[in-house]
């Protein structure tokens, strides 16, 4: 099991993760293959899968306590509309016909959102996060942790 210095690298730990999910579903992408659809639909369900726990800690426990102690309300509301965009697209994946010619598409628009989003973290939240004193976001990793244990655990069930 990785090890995680604070909640910034905890959440960019997934961000890298979904990163690879996203370059194995594009490797496929192109593929006529029976083996290679199945694939491509089991890999967009573990992306959505992951996304839609990493955006629910975000929204729960990362952007409020950041809110708290940081003068970022800009980009935190852009985070969460690039959230909302985002969860909009998961829908359409989740729902969608994986025959239909634009449903690898929208896999591949989704990884696009996700890419400028993680940039953004990474960029600009993530430092502000670090250079904020009030925040401990070491204590922060811990209960991130615990929440996406928690919502995994509930989607597996």
């Amino acid at each position: 099991m990785a090890t995680y210095n604070d909640a910034c690298s905890l959440l960019d730990a997934d961000h890298r993760a979904v990163k690879k999910l996203f370059k194995e579903f594009e490797a496929l992408a192109e593929s006529k293959a029976k083996s290679a659809a199945a694939k491509r639909r089991q890999l967009a369900d573990q992306i959505c899968q992951e996304l839609t726990v990493h955006a629910q800690i975000e929204e729960e426990i990362f952007y409020p306590a950041l809110r708290a102690v940081i003068q970022a309300d800009d980009l935190l509301d852009e985070a969460e509309v690039e959230h909302a965009s985002a969860k909009d697209l998961i829908a359409q994946v989740k729902s969608g016909d994986d025959g239909d010619p634009k449903w690898c598409a929208k896999v591949q628009v989704l990884g696009e959102y996700i890419d400028h989003h993680v940039k953004e973290e990474r960029g600009e939240i993530f430092p502000k996060a670090r250079a904020a004193k009030k925040l401990d976001l070491v204590a922060m990793k811990a209960q991130l942790k615990a929440r996406k244990e928690e919502l995994m655990e509930g989607l597996a069930a």
